[in-house]
């Protein structure tokens, strides 16, 4: 039998995933996989766990939101173990489990890792820290980490949406210097993502023909400040229809990519807070994760 960490985060998504647990448990029996439940407590639990006692198994996998994958992957990375990881999609929005078409039964997604094949994925890295598919800053940056866990658990995927709205007053550009595989690219942005992923911010859908989960590139979006009120439903038409064209919107790929203004910038690492910085490098860590899928 093989032996699986399960990390749980029991508060995610409504906290949804603990009434599936004896029929996940049992998933993994029937798929030969002897499973030893792990509880989160607190944030940073998963990656704690991940480095103490991940090397002693041959799969770890996590059942919560998008923030407790990006833990687990964490621990992987900074410990070094070259363990198979796999995700149960339990949160709130889970972005990257769409891009990834996980099932969002917990049950068939733990019978589906038992059965699944090792798919190598690229992971960003920002200075020391990581991120599975999406680093941002600006508009509605904060409302991925403000939003209060009690709130999603309530009113789920709609709780951003709230907590978006109020911050519409507040939105402003940030002027920001991008080195982008040695070009540049600076002005005043109300938006940017640096993703790994067809789904952005859960608002923006990118064409799958254009993202490769395991090619060293990253997907890079910039959204300029418009000078006229007039053109910022321009901009948010232009981003519905997947028209990146749109002189407003700035749309490449990179593997790396630096990142300079002249204040602090607040980020989001996977829609968890990143600390203010006005200096930093992301890259593209190609291959980084064995991925069971």
């Amino acid at each position: 039998m093989k032996k699986v960490l399960f990390i749980v985060n029991p508060i995610a998504g409504k906290m949804k995933i603990l009434k599936d647990l004896l029929e996940i448990d049992k998933a993994f029996y029937n798929g030969d996989c002897s499973c030893d439940i792990y509880f989160t407590k607190k944030k940073g639990d998963a990656t704690e766990k991940v480095i103490e006692s991940g090397a002693n198994y041959d799969l770890i996998v996590c059942g919560g939101g998008d923030g407790t994958y990006n833990e687990l992957i964490t621990g992987v990375l900074t410990s070094g173990i070259k363990v198979p990881v796999g995700y149960i999609p339990a949160g709130t929005t889970n972005d990257f489990a769409s891009t990834l078409e996980l099932s969002q039964n917990p049950v068939t997604a733990a019978a589906n890792i038992t059965c699944g094949k090792i798919k190598k994925l690229d992971v960003g890295k920002f200075a020391d820290s990581y991120f599975s598919y999406i680093a941002s800053f600006g508009a509605f940056t904060s409302t991925s980490y403000s939003t209060q866990q009690q709130m999603k658990n309530v009113f789920g995927h709609s709780a951003y949406l709230l907590e978006g709205m109020t911050e519409l007053s507040s939105i402003k550009p940030y002027h920001v210097r991008l080195e982008v595989d040695g070009k540049i690219y600076e002005d005043d942005y109300l938006f940017g993502a640096i993703s790994n992923s067809t789904s952005i911010a859960g608002l923006i859908k990118l064409d799958t023909k254009l993202v490769n989960l395991s090619d060293g590139q990253f997907e890079i979006m910039l959204i300029r400040m418009p000078k006229l009120l007039i053109d910022v439903p321009k901009v948010i038409i232009a981003l519905a229809n997947g028209d990146y064209n749109e002189e407003h919107i700035t749309f490449l790929h990179a593997s790396k990519v630096k990142v300079k203004t002249s204040g602090t910038l607040d980020w989001a690492l996977d829609g968890e807070y990143a600390s203010s910085t006005d200096e930093i490098v992301l890259e593209n860590v190609h291959e980084a994760i064995d991925f069971v899928i």
